[in-house]
């Protein structure tokens, strides 16, 4: 097949306001309908949770500060976030964002089928996400943009679908945002949820402080990978940030030192997270982690000489 180049972003690119402090925040959280759905409303945004897996423990190999002697005495994580024997919980899901104009997909999971994830449990899977996602009013045809908050086998693998023992894009009417350093640091890999869509014409490579649309656009958070973004959702006075792994699990907001195993340059990476909890803390922000469990979101919140998420 013929290999296209990925598109570059259009004269609608533009810089992004750093995430801050916003006007008096009201945003609801309500689960709907289906147990794992859960559903924020920023402005006339709206966010909806798209659950792949939910794992407790097993985290040690991500997070290896995070033993359970270590997690125990931070006691706000319980219930939600570790269990009673200190053990992290953690999800992989996507995050659907509709606005006014858009339906934006930030992050794609595992996806079924895959093979030779580096992660036993992440291979071969055969999970209902597709459904899910349709149960949620999000069919896939309806998908106009996927943003991919960088490109780790865990956010990257519903770009593609096995179809007929082909990789196909599994939003066929959406365009692919992925960053342009991040493109030219991951191009060799991941042949079977990266390439096809390059195949297909569907990529569009933006800037680290790309703009979507008017409530939508990229927050530099580099660290974890050398183009790693977080997105920025602002709407009638309301603002919420969508982390990425620019922080994996909450236990990093107590702990901001602890590192991730998968971050590819650990001292950026801690420098991020310092700088965007100091500037997140005690604000309006609604902060919505890529990777946290139930309920996911929350407000920074200053507590003593670190931090912690008010859900």
């Amino acid at each position: 097949m013929e290999r296209r180049e990925p598109r570059p972003s259009g004269p609608q690119a533009g810089e992004c306001p750093h995430a801050g402090v916003a006007g008096k925040q009201h945003v609801s959280a309500a689960i709907s309908g289906h147990p794992r759905l859960l559903t924020w409303r920023i402005g006339d945004v709206t966010v909806t949770r798209i659950v792949e897996l939910e794992v407790t423990g097993g985290s040690r190999f991500i997070l290896p500060d995070a033993t359970r002697d270590a997690v125990l005495p931070i006691g706000w994580l319980r219930p939600h976030f570790a269990d009673e024997d200190g053990r992290l919980r953690m999800n992989i899901q996507a995050l659907v964002v509709e606005t006014p104009t858009r339906r934006i997909v930030v992050d794609t999971c595992l996806g079924n089928d895959k093979q030779g994830r580096r992660i036993p449990a992440w291979n071969d899977l055969h999970g209902p996400f597709l459904a899910d996602l349709a149960a949620a009013g999000y069919a896939r045809e309806t998908i106009d943009t996927v943003l991919c908050t960088h490109l780790h086998v865990d956010h990257v693998g519903w770009n593609t679908m096995l179809v007929g023992g082909r990789w196909v894009p599994t939003f066929p009417r959406a365009r692919y945002l992925m960053g342009r350093v991040e493109y030219a640091h991951w191009r060799a890999v991941f042949a079977d949820s990266v390439q096809p869509v390059f195949d297909a014409g569907l990529v569009d490579l933006v800037e680290t402080d790309h703009r979507i649309d008017e409530e939508i656009c990229l927050i530099p958070t580099l660290g974890h990978t050398p183009g790693h973004v977080s997105v920025q959702i602002r709407s009638r006075g309301q603002v919420a940030l969508i982390t990425g792994d620019f922080v994996h699990h909450p236990c990093q907001i107590a702990r901001p030192e602890w590192g991730s195993t998968a971050d590819s340059d650990p001292a950026a990476a801690r420098k991020t997270r310092e700088h965007m909890l100091a500037g997140l803390a005690d604000t309006p922000v609604l902060v919505i982690g890529t990777h946290f469990a139930t309920p996911t979101a929350g407000r920074i919140v200053r507590d003593g000489s670190a931090y912690r998420l008010d859900v």
